[in-house]
């Protein structure tokens, strides 16, 4: 009755005024009696008419603007993710991608297709949302310095650092002598000319070097502390001496710049000494989520909005005050982490790509069409990696660091990236550095980028050390390792390992790793976050009196992760937990980065049987299991508690593996197992009937073998687990076995490459009895 009065009080409202609409409309045609009236008559059909405005739509200056946007945003994630593919850092897919859409490749074999999605009208709507992207972003990278590790650990690092600058800027000005009277644009001074290249030369992507310390899990040794502080060191002393060049550049001289370099240091010290300590107040009042109101966050843009238009004022650019504005926000790693959140997504992910195709629609690579500009382009490389790679590293070893810790800083220290782009975009601006030569800087920042990681696993494997002869390898515990993202997830793991191990812990060993994102934490919250991840899971541990090693990694590959640390650790079993989103390790789930979604495991189940084979739930598991070499497990937690209870079917002769686990159980966990003999697999099969009777003979009242039970919903709740072989368990999901509805908690088991052999004998002195 109630929806009844709703629907007809909806229809009156509508009728009563449309009617007066209608009626106002009527009245008002009346007063154009005595008017001129020009109608515009459009030629042609409707049809014609309506594409004519539709293309016109398309033309308008806003509708560009996001055609480029979308565009721009799913190449440049196409591109990253190839990068991630092939274990190299993001940025250097985002930077090629802006090249694949600039001149160099999408203008010269589409020019119609090129000049319709980036007229030449548009770009410069292009370049204001870059520098904004740029500005948020050198502002995340200012607030990602830790300056508290500048003050503790400078000395060896300031010495490094400094000698990673003096070099390759000598030798870039050095460089410069060659290039001045064929390369420099006229007009333009040598001292300019030979500073931009000086500084070009010198740079370091601390964003991308801090990424690959996490990825590589250096960021707790004593090379990823010291590499860390140089990078910020280097930073810092890059940008302000960019801000001095930058002040020479655009007065002429330096006697003309002594005045705006003056201004600077005002500037600075205000914003050390007045500025800081105010915000650094405000931030010890409102470092939460709660207290980060939208007056609080005013205040904090409101800084960095008034440092860039300070710093550009001045004329030692904006996005100097954007760094500043960063470098001084309060210390604390939470309110930083709570603020990067609010910024880091816009800025990374939607204004930054533009940068990046901003750079490539100026990088014209079909330039150098001359062998000769090539070989100025490999020089340009060797001088910028002879200065930075080599100098940094022979600084560190004259510190005292080793040739393998020396050679890795000076590997890292040479990562441009982003960083490289942003100075070479300046230059650009000024009208220091010509077309030509902006292309060959680019490709250098791609190629000294690029070449980071493989001379890191170069420099690993030179100073391998050497296995001692003789050297025989323990193999006598049966190591388990959990691989979870939540921690419900880890603790259902765990006791799952704990029902398998418990009465052998000296004979066992578990570790629980967990892998972090690289793009989701900042080097600065690692420490906190990796006590927090840890924290609910080694309390469950604890409790029920499981030793349990902790491994906490960075990686922008995470499956990639799993299976080199479940390999090089050579575990007997890889546990992994379902409990993400169907789309999650699929191509469709990387490309749009689903990672957050949490579905109930009766849903996937039902779910995922409906789905293509790209959305499937089991193709990351089977990506993983193919490569590892130990046995593999995947846990669908149904809120495990307890093992008492465990159902077993045995479909195959293949499942005869899960013997060996029934016996773990039994012996370990004290469960009641129930073995079902489907379509009489165990009756034809002597070596399964053998293994079955040794376990009656030594736990008479703990397993039953049923070759003919009816298993019916009942009997499915009765159960802590099911255990399972995940070929059994695909055929159950394509078959839309009602056992998945009621199953559960499930284990799907995958064997090791080599059949396991039990490596602890369970029943020696002891009885299930």
């Amino acid at each position: 009755m109630k929806n009844n009065v709703k629907n007809i009080f909806y229809i009156v409202l509508i009728a009563v005024f449309a009617s007066i609409m209608y009626w106002v409309i009527g009245e008002g045609t009346k007063l154009e009696d005595g008017r001129i009236i020009e109608s515009v008559q459009s030629e042609g059909t409707a049809w014609e008419n309506f594409i004519d405005s539709l293309l016109h739509s398309l033309k308008h200056p806003l509708a560009i603007l996001l055609a480029q946007i979308v565009t721009i945003i799913l190449v440049a994630r196409v591109f990253g993710w190839i990068c991630i593919k092939i274990n190299q850092p993001v940025v250097i897919g985002e930077m090629i991608a802006g090249i694949v859409l600039g001149p160099s490749l999408l203008g010269m074999y589409f020019p119609e297709f090129s000049a319709a999605l980036f007229p030449v009208e548009s770009i410069g709507n292009l370049q204001f949302l870059s520098q904004i992207g740029l500005i948020l972003f050198m502002f995340i990278v200012g607030m990602e310095l830790d300056l508290k590790i500048l003050r503790n650990k400078a000395h060896d690092a300031v010495i490094i650092s400094h000698a990673s600058i003096i070099i390759p800027f000598t030798l870039g000005i050095g460089l410069s002598y060659f290039l001045y009277a064929e390369y420099a644009p006229s007009g333009v001074e040598f001292l300019s000319y030979s500073l931009f290249i000086g500084i070009a030369m010198s740079i370091t992507a601390f964003p991308v070097l801090a990424r690959i310390v996490q990825e590589r899990g250096l960021q707790k040794t004593r090379l990823g502390t010291i590499v860390i502080t140089c990078a910020a060191a280097d930073d810092i002393t890059a940008w302000c001496i960019l801000a001095a060049v930058i002040a020479i550049v655009k007065a002429g001289s330096f006697g003309s710049a002594f005045y705006t370099i003056l201004l600077a240091l005002a500037y600075v010290f205000v914003m050390i000494k007045i500025i800081r300590p105010f915000l650094n107040r405000v931030g010890n009042v409102t470092a939460s989520r709660a207290g980060m109101s939208k007056p609080i966050v005013a205040i904090f843009f409101l800084t960095l909005i008034l440092s860039a238009y300070a710093t550009e004022v001045i004329g030692i650019h904006a996005l100097f005050g954007a760094f500043m504005a960063g470098a001084i926000m309060p210390e604390s790693a939470k309110f930083r982490s709570i603020f990067v959140e609010k910024v880091e997504d816009v800025a990374m992910v939607l204004l930054l790509p533009l940068f990046f195709v901003f750079t490539g629609l100026r990088t014209q690579i079909g330039l150098l069409d001359d062998p000769k500009l090539w070989l100025i382009t490999l020089a340009i490389i060797a001088v910028a990696v002879i200065g930075k790679f080599f100098g940094s590293a022979i600084a560190a070893r004259f510190v005292g660091q080793s040739w393998k810790d020396s050679l890795s800083i000076g590997a890292l220290m040479n990562t441009r990236g982003l960083m490289e782009l942003v100075v070479l975009n300046i230059g650009y601006d000024l009208g220091v550095l010509s077309t030509e030569l902006f292309s060959m800087m680019v490709v250098m920042a791609l190629a000294t980028t690029f070449m980071t990681g493989p001379a890191l696993d170069l420099i690993n494997w030179a100073f391998k050390p050497k296995a001692t002869e003789g050297t025989v390898k323990d193999s006598s515990k049966f190591k388990i390792l959990l691989s979870f993202a939540k921690s419900e997830t880890g603790i259902a793991l765990l006791r799952l390992a704990d029902a398998l191990t418990g009465k052998n812990k000296s004979n066992s060993s578990i570790t629980a790793l967990h892998i972090a994102h690289a793009n989701e934490f900042h080097h600065y919250e690692l420490d906190d976050q990796e006590t927090s991840t840890f924290k609910e899971i080694l309390e469950v541990a604890d409790k029920i009196e499981q030793p349990l090693e902790t491994v906490f990694k960075i990686s922008s590959d995470i499956d990639h992760e799993i299976v080199q640390t479940a390999n090089d650790t050579d575990n007997d079993l890889l546990l992994l937990g379902v409990s993400e989103s169907i789309y999650e390790g699929s191509f469709l789930g990387k490309f749009l980065n689903f990672t957050s979604r949490i579905i109930n495991p009766e849903k996937l189940l039902y779910t995922v049987a409906n789905q293509t084979n790209i959305f499937s739930t089991y193709e990351r598991t089977d990506q993983i299991q193919n490569k590892v070499e130990g046995a593999v497990g995947i846990l669908i937690d149904k809120e495990l508690q307890s093992i008492d209870r465990v159902f077993v079917p045995i479909f195959t002769n293949d499942d005869k593996f899960l013997i060996s686990y029934i016996q773990k159980l039994i012996h370990n966990a004290e469960a009641q197992v129930t073995i079902l003999d489907v379509g009489g697999t165990i009756k034809n099969n002597t070596d399964i009937k053998e293994k079955i009777r040794f376990i009656e003979q030594q736990a008479p009242n703990y397993i039953s073998l049923e070759h003919s039970k009816i298993i019916d919903k009942e009997f499915l709740k009765e159960q802590d687990l099911m255990l399972i072989s995940l070929m059994s368990w695909k055929k159950l999901v394509e078959s839309k076995s009602q056992w998945l509805k009621d199953a559960p908690s499930t284990l799907m088991l995958v064997n090791s490459k080599n059949e396991i052999i039990d490596k602890v004998n369970v029943y020696e002195n002891s009885t299930q009895n």
